[in-house]
């Protein structure tokens, strides 16, 4: 049957409206877009810094953490395309240093200088202690953490101007929390001053420190187990014996990198009665830095306390 003129009318006034409307979609589709690349793109090594660049950031700042898995150890994590790709394409990266992320540096150095770095460790200004190595772990350190935040505060101030009040805001709003982090720390400084702890590694070292505990860990120990290398004979029975000479009130584990021998002191301490506390290097699932860390500082005074 041939179509009438009327019937082609209304047709192609059809045809009209639905391409009025595919343009529309198209129109709400580049406006999400914008907005998307209107945001300031970070890339965090760990999703420790990931976590509390968002913090500061909200709604304003587009994250991508390299290590989210709380299975994956920092230390020995190699990095890929996907990751080389989001740093090519950051506004400011944040990495740890120290050693620890170097994964990091090797990636930058082959494309996107224009990147704003923030290195933890240098923004820290912690240093290794005479005749010994930097504890590189300094998102355990509070203060150390502050610093971070101011820095991360004026770097996306920097790359997003018309709100770098709200940054700012945001940065002062963290670091309150992290003076209550402090002040319970110093609580069990008033508490527990001087008393004996066990580590399996030195990453809670700086929360211990601030807390006026005393590690009575070989130092031979820790460091060959966050070196990935045999603990000898003579470092692993003096770690046993702090448990059953009851030297020592908890143990704090670090169950991110669990081992033979690491399992072999935690079931001592369990066999000794002594408190375990298990601490991670990224955040466990479900979990953002500040509630992380409360978690660890409220765990170590139950420990303490028992």
């Amino acid at each position: 049957m041939s179509r009438t003129p009327s019937r082609l009318a209304g047709l192609l006034a059809g045809a009209a409206s639905l391409g009025l409307l595919a343009g529309c979609g198209g129109s709400s589709d580049d406006a999400a877009s914008t907005a998307s690349a209107s945001k300031v793109t970070v890339v965090a090594s760990t999703n420790v810094y990931g976590d509390i660049v968002e913090r500061i950031g909200g709604d304003r700042v587009d994250v991508t953490s390299i290590i989210s898995d709380p299975a994956q150890d920092p230390h020995s994590y190699e990095a890929g395309t996907r990751n080389q790709l989001a740093l090519s394409k950051a506004k400011v990266v944040v990495e740890n240093g120290g050693g620890y992320d170097d994964f990091v540096d090797r990636m930058l150095g082959s494309g996107n200088a224009s990147a704003e770095v923030i290195n933890a460790v240098e923004v820290s200004g912690r240093t290794a202690r005479a005749g010994g190595e930097l504890n590189e772990h300094v998102w355990y350190d509070f203060p150390s953490v502050s610093k971070v935040a101011d820095r991360i505060a004026d770097a996306l101030g920097k790359a997003d101007p018309d709100n770098a009040g709200t940054f700012t805001k945001n940065a002062a709003a963290f670091k309150k929390s992290l003076t209550a982090l402090e002040d319970k720390e110093g609580s069990l400084k008033s508490a527990h001053a001087g008393d004996g702890v066990a580590i399996t590694e030195p990453v809670p070292l700086y929360l211990l420190e601030a807390s006026g505990l005393a590690n009575r860990t070989p130092e031979e120990f820790s460091e060959a187990v966050e070196e990935g290398d045999d603990v000898s004979a003579k470092a692993l029975q003096t770690t046993l014996d702090l448990f059953f000479g009851k030297k020592v009130k908890a143990l704090v584990y670090n169950r991110q990198t669990s081992g033979a021998q690491t399992e072999r002191v935690k079931s001592a301490a369990e066999a000794a009665g002594v408190p375990v506390v298990p601490v991670t290097e990224t955040l466990p699932d479900g979990k953002d830095y500040l509630t992380w860390m409360n978690d660890n500082v409220d765990a170590l005074a139950d420990a303490l306390n028992k």
